[in-house]
């Protein structure tokens, strides 16, 4: 009997997503640590930090110098252009350099050893704290709140994020940094260097992926190896060194670009991304406890896209629907409208969503109605369905949550006015 292809591909989904569970069970079922191999060096698989449709994050330690990443895993099962998408994640990590975003340290490619398609893994920072979601969680079982300044330092961090992914200026490849006397934004050394935003250099019309943050001295760059990998010369085990990671990933040349293209409705030189998942589980918390770090880039895009017909209003529907977590998603994005255009604005009413969850533990269209009575979300969020419930919040914090809370995207302020409101808000808690 012959199944039909769509059956088929679900099938492999979903034998990807069970052997990626055994294996995550079995660092808490065996005795012996799961590990996996990347260019030659072998990482412990310590626990599940995480997972996604095609995707798990795991805490990861590196055998030879003990160091601990959150590893991760995107399974490409259909080939090339699988692993080009899985590549914009890449790319937006080291687009943006900002404080309060997530620097990625490191990225492979590898042949999945059990399919016919290949792997991606991303080596990022791990927080002990977790994230502003772990935080709620918490607060939940312990009965708490967070209190109100806070709240909203943790919130005013993951605007300034935002601010840079809206402020982006492609051709001093930095982000959202202020302009210097001749207009154009400050780039630091590192990206002077060509290692930080700057467009990647090219081999033919491929693009070498390198290794992040060189600057910093726990990641120093070794000296390549004619194969375009990486040697050693560790004089111990505990020396920290880099990861061995290099590798090339074709694009079409064209398409970058694109890529680097301004929008010339837009400020001279800027080009606006648009996050597109901003969420409490989206923001980690810097081990010093203040700092909120905005993460998990796979939405990630340009921001404005004029919708010209019914055709590129369902395609932009349908990847809201896919990548946009419901609860916090811009009504924008649930009705695509012919004729518009959608903007940096879903940012603003995600982070309205994320700054109620920070206040009252859920987002504002998770309530009784929608989770437990048969409501729908998505009628609740096109029409704006919420209330503040009882809080000694200020006044302020509750304005400012409305603001944002537009059903219109041109209601809603832009990102430098969210950050000024925010400010008060704060000076009125001092």
């Amino acid at each position: 009997m012959a199944f039909p292809p769509r059956f088929m591909s679900a099938l492999d989904t979903f034998k990807d997503q069970a052997k990626d569970a055994f294996w995550a069970l079995s660092s808490c079922l065996c005795q012996q640590t799961p590990s996996v191999k990347i260019n030659g060096r072998t990482f412990k698989i310590i626990k599940v930090l995480g997972e996604g449709g095609f995707s798990f994050v795991y805490l990861a330690q590196d055998e030879y110098s003990g160091r601990h990443f959150a590893l991760k895993k995107i399974r490409c099962p259909t080939g090339a252009e699988g692993v080009k998408e899985a590549m914009r994640e890449v790319e937006a990590y080291r687009r943006f350099k900002h404080p309060n975003i997530i620097r990625i340290f490191d990225s492979a490619v590898v042949q999945d050893p059990e399919g016919e398609g290949q792997i991606v893994y991303l080596f990022l920072p791990h927080y002990k704290r977790g994230n502003l979601q772990d935080a709620i969680n918490a607060n939940v079982v312990n009965g708490q709140h967070f209190r109100e300044q806070e709240m909203v330092h943790f919130f005013k961090g993951t605007c300034e994020a935002v601010r840079a992914m809206h402020s982006y200026h492609p051709s001093a490849g930095s982000a959202g940094l202020p302009p210097t006397s001749n207009g154009v934004a400050g780039a630091s050394s590192s990206n002077a260097r060509g290692n930080g935003n700057a467009i990647p250099q090219r081999k033919g019309s491929g693009r070498r992926l390198s290794n992040e943050d060189d600057e910093d001295e726990r990641f120093p760059q070794p000296e390549g190896d004619a194969d375009g990998g990486y040697s050693y010369e560790a004089n111990d085990a505990s020396s920290s060194v880099p990861l061995v990671t290099r590798n090339e990933v074709v694009f079409d040349g064209d398409e970058e670009v694109a890529e680097e293209v301004a929008d010339p409705s837009t400020e001279v030189g800027i080009v606006p991304y648009a996050h597109r998942d901003i969420k409490p589980g989206n923001v980690m918390i810097a081990d010093d406890n203040v700092t909120p770090i905005l993460m998990d880039f796979g939405s990630t895009m340009k921001a404005r896209v004029h919708i010209e017909n019914r055709s590129l209003a369902l395609l932009q529907q349908d990847i809201a629907a896919e990548q946009s977590t419901m609860a916090y998603r811009a009504p924008e994005l649930f009705d695509v409208k012919t004729g518009n255009t959608i903007d940096e604005k879903v940012d603003i009413w995600s982070l309205g969503c994320t700054l109620y969850a920070l206040a009252y533990s859920h987002s504002p269209f998770e309530n009784t109605q929608t989770t437990e009575q048969g409501g729908s979300i998505a009628m609740a969020v096109l029409n704006a369905q919420y209330k503040h419930p009882a809080s000694a919040y200020s006044q302020g914090l509750k304005s400012l949550i409305d603001s944002m809370l537009k059903v219109n995207p041109k209601d809603r302020p832009d990102i430098h006015q969210v950050i000024e409101m925010t400010n008060r808000v704060l000076q009125s808690l001092a």
